[in-house]
């Protein structure tokens, strides 16, 4: 039998990159969603994976196509409703099974009610294998159960990018517009920051529940002509806005280590992150600044960060977050259920 991949997660760029990275290893990839995208080759059939009186079809549903697939691997992403359903169905069959941590969903969600806490214990004492992005979500999944868990640290990588644009005195975001973020207090601390420094820019990608406060606000503190909405863009687009930005900022109430935040250093940009543990894996005094107070980000120190120093940490960060150097990651982890 070929070695087979059933992937779990939703309809998300991220999962998709994921799939991009991993399928040379496999013969035949499978991924269960919550909505297909046509505009991925990837086979997906759709599951509705919300807790409920559907759960129960969910269930029936994912156990038959396990069976006829009949996958050597099962990797899950995030410890949510898609993890629980699937291993659920799953409890009785033999199959190397992973779960991918995304942040919020171990570090935030088992602290919200007992029920997600049981759920989330549930999930880890039935992988195989955790794998996340930083040692901080990695450490929080071990503090969730008794037995000690198989964990590594690998990301799905980021593309190395080329920039053939000059530095301009914008600083870019592009997190999502709700209240995890803080959108809001990036733009009233830009407000201060504007006073004094009128010719820069902030431009705020993405969009979100919170977007039209967020438009409100930037009127509400006259900075029309300095605060600039783009919405949702294209890679391209989103590349060339990092590679043209002195400053990325990203100051999200709780995370895990963020690869917008990689990619925009990757392009050059200094970065302003909120002070959380994952930022600290990543964010050093020679590339960027660790921020405590979110209404008064002191966006004029970027100046501050030496070009040598930023450059040398830039080039090891670039390394770490390769796809060459994650896909041999993941084959390794792969390889240990051909061992057993």
């Amino acid at each position: 039998m070929g070695k087979k991949l059933l992937v779990v997660g939703s309809n998300s760029i991220h999962v998709y990159n994921f799939i991009d990275l991993v399928e040379e290893y496999f013969d035949e990839v499978l991924l269960l969603t919550n909505s297909k995208n046509e505009n991925h080759r990837v086979k997906s059939i759709e599951i509705n994976f919300r807790l409920g009186v559907s759960s129960l079809s969910a269930v029936n549903k994912i156990s038959r196509i396990a069976k006829e697939f009949n996958p050597t691997t099962v990797h899950i992403h995030q410890a949510n409703s898609y993890a629980f359903l699937t291993l659920f169905a799953l409890r009785n069959f033999a199959s190397q099974k992973v779960l991918t941590a995304w942040g919020s969903d171990v570090l935030i969600n088992p602290k919200k009610s007992m029920f997600l806490n049981q759920m989330v214990k549930y999930i880890l004492n039935h992988v195989d294998m955790v794998t996340a992005d930083s040692d901080t979500v990695l450490n929080e999944t071990n503090k969730l159960v008794r037995k000690n868990l198989e964990v590594y640290n690998i990301n799905f990588g980021v593309e190395i990018p080329t920039c053939q644009v000059s530095k301009e005195n914008i600083i870019y975001s592009n997190r999502l517009h709700k209240a995890l973020y803080n959108i809001d207090k990036i733009i009233i601390s830009f407000a201060k920051f504007v006073v004094l420094n009128p010719d820069w820019k902030l431009v705020l990608a993405g969009s979100g529940e919170d977007t039209d406060r967020l438009k409100a606000l930037v009127h509400e503190l006259n900075l029309n002509d300095s605060v600039e909405f783009i919405g949702w863009v294209d890679a391209k687009t989103n590349y060339n806005y990092y590679c043209k930005s002195k400053i990325y900022v990203s100051i999200p109430q709780s995370d895990s280590i963020s690869l917008s935040l990689v990619e925009g250093i990757l392009c050059g940009c200094i970065p302003f992150v909120s002070n959380l543990p994952a930022n600290r894996e990543l964010i050093i005094s020679e590339i960027g600044f660790i921020v405590d107070d979110l209404e008064n980000i002191p966006f004029l120190d970027y100046s501050k960060v030496e070009t040598k120093q930023f450059e040398e940490k830039r080039e090891e960060i670039k390394e770490y977050f390769s796809k060459e150097f994650n896909q041999k990651k993941y084959k390794a982890l792969y390889e240990r259920s051909d061992e057993n």
